[in-house]
């Protein structure tokens, strides 16, 4: 006995990490879409075998391996880019991916409390409710980190279909679901196996069924887009002396898009306020035959003078959307009294942002209702979900070179297709220096731009009109459900317990 307790103490930490490590190996740019889910699945079956307080162990290393890969772009973002030294860009990495590997480690130790419940149980049920609850949580707490939710990774497979039934997380539950099946399949008891392809049988039968389901429909005609993705260097950007050519390079390039019903430009695309643009500037804008837009800077002076990161429309008139979900760090500062010594080191332009509280419209582009976000605003379902039902095309536009040659180009691309096929809406992405793609209604890209290259995106969409239960019922339903399970899960638990103590006492 003593020989296996100590194997389990220094394999199975291995184990976790290790699975941890290939578990970003299930998104993009990768999307090998098993192996997260199995990842998931294996770390199930180790907290099966251990105490609650190993658990949380073995979830800080499954934590610690899966981010520090998996989000390993924001050293890039703040070394190469924003220019904090080496040693302090790896050590803020290293707090902050400790941070979100403790949401596996609470998990591991919450599942310790249902250890009384059959194997089966706990793996197929409580363990993929505690896992989609804490992605729930690292999603809204101190602003919210919504990346790398397991369920981004099944957005091409039978799973992806309950996303506009009940959204990402619907799919991170059936896809936990299905891993720790297969684990079970392999390694667990003749009956365990028998309920392990019972469970798979169902879930992607329901899947199969829900995919054929059509549950929004075309409004009017297609509508063609043109995307200006100008790859302009980040430090060309802010630097003064080339923002007017930025500008002419933007209006000059778009000028030859006279078939297009709607042009794009990035996140941000102007580097200046939008009062200092001429009148011969927005006056061409205007006589354009297609409408634009675009990222653009605001400033407003009400008791303090307020920056906003704001989108532009133009059609007839200017009409505007301004970000309401800011970067922590990127666009502003929180807790300045104890954060205000990281401004000695980072040097991001435009970091003083003010967040735009009250309600907005879409806006009415190209004849029809454009619902916006910019940037990190899309991986935020509330965001997306607060334009609808009303608009019938999503618009994101983005600044991805803060990122480099990285993962997360890829993984926002990836967001985008979920929030895409969630409300079923088409989504035109527009990013500074590439992946920008034009998306349909079921989250697959039409058209994509290479990375880091000048490139005109051309393509059609088709809006759409109608609601999902996603958008009319959101995550109310999904988390409902998992809390009464974990309750009565919990409740069984705790029986079983006073019946083993009673047995002991009798």
């Amino acid at each position: 006995m003593s020989r296996i307790l100590f194997f389990q103490r220094i394999s199975f930490p291995v184990i976790s990490i290790t699975t941890g490590l290939l578990f970003p190996l299930g998104f993009a740019p990768f999307e090998y879409v098993a192996v997260a889910p199995l990842s998931i699945g294996a770390l199930f079956y180790l907290w099966v075998s251990v105490n609650a307080r190993t658990g949380a162990l073995l979830g800080l290393c499954f934590g610690l391996g899966a981010f520090a890969v998996g989000v390993s772009w924001v050293f890039i973002s703040l070394h190469n880019y924003g220019n904090m030294p080496t040693l302090l860009a790896a050590f803020v990495v290293v707090v902050f991916v400790s941070i979100m590997a403790l949401y596996p480690t609470i998990c591991g130790l919450v599942q310790g409390a249902f250890h009384p419940l059959p194997r089966a149980v706990r793996m197929l049920l409580v363990m993929p409710s505690l896992w989609v609850v804490l992605e729930w949580f690292r999603g809204q707490l101190f602003g919210g980190f919504p990346w790398l939710f397991l369920g981004y990774g099944q957005i091409d497979t039978l799973l992806g279909s309950w996303a506009p039934i009940s959204g990402v997380f619907s799919v991170s539950l059936f896809a936990a679901i299905s891993g720790a099946a297969v684990i079970l399949t392999l390694v667990g008891t003749s009956k365990e196996r028998i309920v392990a392809i019972a469970t798979l049988m169902l879930v992607f039968t329901v899947g199969a069924l829900m995919d054929s389901e059509q549950m929004t429909v075309p409004d009017g005609g297609r509508i063609k887009i043109a995307v200006i993705q100008n790859d302009v260097p980040l430090a060309d950007k802010w630097d003064s002396t080339k923002t007017g050519e930025i500008i002419e390079d933007y209006l000059t390039t778009s000028a030859y898009e006279t078939d297009a019903h709607l042009v794009v430009w990035p996140e941000a695309a102007l580097p200046v306020f939008f009062d200092q643009l001429s009148t011969i500037i927005l006056r061409q804008l205007l006589e354009h035959p297609p409408d634009y837009l675009f990222g653009v800077l605001e400033r407003q002076q009400t008791q303090t003078k307020n920056y906003y990161n704001s989108a532009v429309g133009i059609s007839d008139d200017f009409v505007f959307y301004r970000k309401r979900q800011l970067v922590m760090f990127g666009e502003y500062l929180p807790l300045p009294f104890l954060f205000s010594w990281l401004l000695d080191y980072l040097d991001i332009p435009m970091s003083n942002f003010s967040s735009w509280s009250n309600p907005q419209l879409p806006m009415q582009l190209a004849n029809h209702r454009i619902g916006v976000t910019i940037c990190y605003e899309d991986a935020f379902q509330r965001r997306v979900v607060s334009a609808l039902p009303e608009a019938t095309v999503l618009v994101n536009i983005s600044e991805d070179a803060w990122f480099g040659d990285s993962f997360a180009p890829w993984q926002h691309l990836q967001i985008s297709r979920m929030r895409a096929l969630e409300v079923n809406r088409p989504l035109i992405r527009s990013s500074n220096n590439g992946l920008s793609a034009l998306i349909d209604h079921l989250g697959q890209v039409i058209a994509i731009a290479p990375k880091f290259q000048s490139y005109v995106l051309r393509g059609e969409i088709q809006p759409m009109r109608g609601i999902t239960p996603f958008v009319r019922f959101g995550n109310a339903p999904l988390f409902i459900l998992l809390g009464l399970a974990l309750v009565a899960c919990f409740s069984v638990s705790r029986i079983a317990i006073k019946r083993k103590r009673d047995q002991q006492v009798d």
